[in-house]
């Protein structure tokens, strides 16, 4: 059955799209996951990955040409099928025979697909939303908080729900406009990429007989015993009350929690929460199923926290205790790709010693400018993206059926977050200024703590940079990030005795070591770069030149 792919929306604000290459031509085979096209938007020119897999029959837009959002761009399906009546037909992407064909709007935006398969037959006005792919590794999300209740309009572009992924919570935005008829999912549940979601539809209209036919054909998930009916009375939107008034607390009642113990919160409410460093399982919430909403943040005073009970581990008979704490999306992934990685690339690291006066020296004479902050890490990336350059054999790729040698040089930093680690990309890190590397790194730290990452802010990284100094750690070793071929691991600088000119002084050293795939990196090419990098950190100015 073909696939019609309609131009994506790669941005908040794209309005259309240009074609900038073809990754592949007609009569080719399309992998799902495959990079199909590079579309400049109004913002970038990004790939574009197929989510389907077939022959590509038809190609509707030319590179250089720029047609609208979800206009026709491709054609996906079995070799030698007749597509010429959805050429003949095809308008804007819309399907000219139902039944016959599924119009694919995704993106990685989280655009909304709409699913129309020949047993599940779809009302007038009635749009079926899924759960969207909103990074490039995310096989499964997790409703967070739904900003929209059963029974609430809908416009379009107004935010539906957010979403927590492998590698951040973010805003899903809806592209369809009407009455929200279905919520597949309630707060906390998780489904896999393309499961039920929400439906969208015009107001009273009868969709039992949609979400019971999509969920029966639906992988099984978590939702299938959460899902929540449609309701005839629309419920009030719980979150959004203006008021001065404290909200009524019962100090003697424990947060709302489900029945894996996760406490029911709006992101906005744990944001602030955070930087107040109040527990959230002190604060009693007044919003709806008593979720914690923002005013009970701001409301909340230690007095209104009950006292501790004591428990049986402080009694004279000890006795075993212990907390459990459901997987997060993102430690999931983390798991699953470390855990790739270790155990299918073969590791090996190189350890070395740089001296780090002059660096000292470098960066207390470059931050006296005003206006100017940089930190050693930031040395380190200038220092390795200009290395990199030297030795694209340790900016390279593994992947199955070849090696890719990257000309261009996007570092990933990594950052340690709440749920887990989170790698942002500082994209052609070679060709910034230290000031510049600088700033970019510690907005990245930020948002990434907050969780404001997009997933193009966490793609494409041809090498990355693990440091550990700050938490005083003076070695240590990091699994690659793959398909890279290397990581380096930052430790500490230490002031101790050192010998030079055969005489012991006060010194400074950091040690550094590099892992590398073998696949890619012999132990001599790996060794090589290191006596770049030491040329460029132990004589900073060096990266001036």
């Amino acid at each position: 059955m073909a696939i019609v792919v309609n131009m994506p929306r790669l941005s908040d604000t794209m309005e259309e799209g240009t074609v900038a290459s073809w990754l592949k031509n007609v009569g080719d085979r399309v992998e799902e996951g495959d990079i199909l096209a590079e579309i400049e938007t109004d913002k970038a020119t990004m790939e574009f990955e197929s989510f389907n897999e077939g022959t590509l029959l038809h190609i509707g837009v030319q590179e250089g040409e720029t047609t609208k959002v979800d206009e026709l761009l491709a054609i996906i399906g079995e070799e030698g099928e007749d597509i010429s009546s959805l050429l003949d037909g095809s308008s804007g992407g819309e399907s000219t025979q139902e039944g016959q064909i599924e119009t694919n709007e995704e993106s990685v935006e989280g655009d909304v697909e709409t699913n129309t398969t020949a047993s599940v037959e779809l009302p007038e006005g009635v749009v079926v939303v899924t759960m969207p792919r909103l990074s490039d590794t995310m096989e499964e999300g997790t409703v967070a908080s739904w900003l929209k209740n059963v029974g609430d309009f809908v416009e379009e572009g107004e935010i539906l729900a957010e979403i927590e992924t492998d590698k951040a919570t973010m805003e899903f935005e809806s592209f369809n406009e009407g009455t929200l008829l279905y919520t597949g999912l309630a707060v906390g549940d998780t489904a896999k990429v393309d499961d039920l979601l929400a439906i969208i539809g015009p107001e009273g209209t009868d969709i039992s007989g949609v979400a019971e036919n999509f969920v029966a054909e639906a992988p099984k998930t978590q939702a299938e015993s959460t899902v929540e009916k449609p309701k005839e009375t629309p419920k009030p939107t719980p979150t959004v009350e203006k008021t001065t008034e404290a909200p009524k607390v019962n100090p003697a009642a424990a947060p709302t929690t489900d029945s894996n113990g996760r406490i029911y919160i709006s992101p906005l409410a744990r944001k602030i929460a955070e930087e107040k460093s109040i527990p959230l399982h002190q604060i009693q919430g007044s919003g709806e199923n008593g979720r914690i909403i923002k005013r009970d943040v701001e409301f909340y005073t230690p007095s209104a926290t009950p006292a501790a009970a004591p428990t049986a581990k402080f009694v004279a008979t000890s006795q075993e205790d212990f907390d459990e704490i459901n997987h997060s999306q993102m430690r999931k992934v983390i798991a699953k790709r470390l855990g790739e990685s270790k155990f299918s690339a073969p590791h090996y690291y190189l350890a070395v010693e740089f001296d780090m006066d002059n660096a000292i020296a470098f960066r207390q004479q470059l931050n006296s400018i005003p206006d100017t902050k940089i930190s050693f890490n930031d040395i380190v990336v200038k220092a390795c993206a200009l290395a990199l350059r030297q030795h694209p054999q340790v900016n390279s790729q593994w992947f199955d059926d070849r090696m890719k040698l990257n000309n261009h040089v996007h570092i990933g930093v990594a950052v340690a977050v709440e749920d887990g680690l989170v790698v942002p990309v500082v994209k052609f890190a070679n060709e910034q200024s230290l000031p510049q590397i600088g700033s970019a790194v510690r907005d990245f730290a930020g948002r990434a703590r907050n969780k404001k990452l997009t997933p193009q802010e966490m793609e494409g990284s041809t090498f990355t940079i693990s440091n550990l100094g700050m938490f005083g750690i003076e070695s240590f070793t990091s699994i690659i990030n793959q398909p890279n071929s290397a990581i380096l691991s930052v430790g500490s600088i230490v002031e101790k005795p050192v010998v030079k000119n055969g005489q012991i002084v006060a010194g400074n050293t950091m040690k550094l070591t590099l892992a590398c795939d073998h696949r890619t990196v012999d132990g001599a090419t790996g060794a090589a770069f290191l006596q770049t990098l030491k040329g460029f950190i132990e004589n900073p100015v060096t990266m001036l030149v």
